[in-house]
């Protein structure tokens, strides 16, 4: 049998993560120390690093800790153990095993995981639901996702073609902008502070920073009128997604229009040469219940539902690995 060992990331790490990383089936720029840690004063890092018996990384694992659980990553949109193109199903469930095995030893009760989507991965990764079911992990919330596969047939609704049209007729223009001042201060704070009483998970500090950090995977496309901002739409661009992050835009009926105006730019141009455009939830309510209007605009463009699974795996579950392989 293999020998691995579990520790916490280092500051010293720091290198070797974000190669690791980059090198991943199974990740995306997320998982980059730089991204993880903006917001490091809000979480407790618990980040693990799994090293063969020459020291060398086999599998990640992005982490927080909540008292005796540890999340993966509750900063972070989807988590998991983030492992090479090598490795094969064998590996994975060592490696996890070793995983559960450390949390359990340094009294840790529960490991909660955001599953990462497929379409996030750059190989075939699905090893962590199957471990799921071996270890009777709590599935505790489920979100679906609204996914366009830009290399299928996909095609609009009649009703959403009929929108475009007349968007385009409204003399809209689209500019991809660095500054996220407009957009922020003047359609999306406002919007969420009146619809939900809330703010964005991002502050504006905190988005310029990140495009900073990353100017090819975070990128801001605006809408204007009469040289004024009406919409804009976030997006968070990987290897095979384009996903919009924050979709916003002015409450009136000739502005509504400028956001099917600008999602089908994006769809037939800027990222026409993508695998998938993620319009992500439209649920609430821990998944519990769907915004049925907000799932019907994304539906219109052709997308269809995708499935996040959210786990909480008993450490003890260790065991019960032990005689998977035969």
């Amino acid at each position: 049998m293999k020998k691995h060992s579990v520790r916490l990331y280092n500051k010293e790490d720091y290198h070797k993560w974000n190669e690791f990383v980059a090198n991943a089936k199974n990740a995306t720029f997320l998982f980059h120390r730089e991204f993880m840690e903006y917001h490091q004063d809000r979480f407790q890092d618990f980040s693990l690093v799994v090293l063969d018996e020459n020291e060398k990384i086999k599998a990640l694992l992005p982490a927080n800790r909540v008292e005796e659980s540890v999340f993966s990553h509750q900063g972070l949109t989807y988590g998991g153990l983030v492992v090479s193109q090598k490795t094969k199903l064998p590996d994975f469930i060592l490696l996890f095993q070793e995983v559960l095995k450390f949390l359990n030893q340094n009294q840790i009760q529960n490991l909660d995981i955001k599953i990462l989507p497929l379409i996030y991965s750059n190989f075939l990764s699905d090893e962590l639901e199957y471990l799921a079911f071996l270890c009777k992990a709590e599935l505790t919330r489920k979100d679906t996702l609204s996914v366009i596969d830009l290399t299928a047939n996909f095609k609009y609704s009649h009703g959403r073609k009929q929108e475009v049209l007349k968007a385009k007729a409204l003399g809209f223009e689209i500019k991809e902008v660095n500054s996220f001042d407009a957009f922020w201060n003047e359609i999306l704070i406002p919007n969420l502070n009146e619809k939900h009483q809330a703010k964005p998970v991002h502050s504006l500090t905190e988005i310029t920073l990140l495009k900073e950090k990353f100017p090819k995977n975070i990128r801001q496309f605006n809408v204007y009128l009469e040289n004024k901002i009406v919409a804009g739409t976030t997006i968070f661009e990987t290897e095979t997604v384009a996903h919009s992050q924050y979709i916003s835009g002015k409450a009136n009926a000739e502005t509504n229009l400028s956001l099917d105006f600008l999602h089908h730019y994006l769809i037939t141009n800027v990222f026409k040469g993508k695998k998938y455009f993620d319009f992500g939830i439209s649920n609430e309510n821990q998944g519990q219940n769907i915004n049925k209007g907000l799932l019907f605009w994304k539906e219109s463009f052709g997308a269809r539902t995708l499935t996040q699974s959210f786990y909480r795996f008993d450490t003890k579950s260790y065991e019960k690995l032990n005689s998977v392989l035969l």
